[in-house]
């Protein structure tokens, strides 16, 4: 993997009056990693990805994402990152087709090539079959999988995924984290992922860290956190075990 880190924050603070939401936070991740993201409701991780894509502001600390502030430079930082949340906000009346026309156009993508990248980003989702059918008739796994055929179409470095998964059967849950996988390993995407679903987290991320009470409790790789609470390696422990290990004790 190129140890090039894409995102950096150094003691990246939120705060909401007295409340801590983001306490010090200090992250590198790194070009082509799947890194993720874990911790109870409430612990700071979609404010991080907030602070992270320039759509709240930092109480103190910094962060660059691709060598941008979010801060100064948001559209630019929001230009080459994707953001597929747990409830996409697509427009129920059109095709996938029509709505991916219009995110190219918000996005200035060059009118002679929008058709051929819809044709591809279409084809590598699965949803060319589906591309007429009105959003609004898609099920929630189709839906994520247009979320990611947005990242496609938008070339987007870096995708912070929010619980992309849940509520999915375990077909188009499993086709989702192939998805995510290929995407990864094909065009070297860098793709942070919240989730509750730790096996699946276990199966696919490169490193995790674990956020409690707005604070990063752990990062890194797997095996790595589990000679720390258990001195031994990542094959006699899962990761549901070792993150209730750490929660337990904060």
């Amino acid at each position: 993997m190129d140890q090039q880190a894409v995102i950096e924050t150094e003691a990246l603070t939120k705060a909401y009056g007295h409340q801590i939401a983001v306490d010090q936070l200090t992250l590198q991740i790194f070009e082509g990693e799947i890194f993720g993201f874990l911790g109870p409701n409430g612990a700071g991780k979609t404010t991080t990805i907030l602070m992270l894509m320039g759509l709240t502001e930092p109480t103190s600390g910094k962060a660059r994402v691709l060598g941008l502030d979010p801060v100064r430079n948001p559209i630019q930082v929001k230009a080459r990152v994707g953001y597929l949340q747990e409830n996409m906000g697509f427009y129920p009346d059109l095709d996938a087709r029509q709505m991916l026309r219009f995110i190219a156009e918000l996005n200035d993508i060059p009118s002679e090539s929008v058709e051929a990248r819809i044709d591809w980003a279409l084809n590598t989702v699965g949803l060319a079959e589906e591309e007429k059918k009105e959003i609004g008739a898609y099920s929630r796994g189709m839906r994520q999988r247009l979320g990611l055929a947005e990242l496609l179409i938008k070339d987007s470095k870096i995708a912070f995924l929010d619980e992309p998964t849940l509520g999915l059967d375990p077909d188009a849950s499993n086709r989702m984290i192939s998805l995510i996988e290929s995407l990864c390993r094909d065009r070297k995407m860098t793709i942070l992922i919240s989730s509750h679903l730790l096996h699946q987290i276990q199966r696919i991320c490169h490193r995790v860290g674990i956020m409690i009470k707005g604070k990063m409790v752990a990062q890194g790789p797997l095996a790595n956190l589990a000679r720390e609470k258990f001195g031994v390696g990542k094959e006699t422990f899962t990761l549901e075990e070792i993150y209730m290990k750490y929660f337990q004790e904060n």
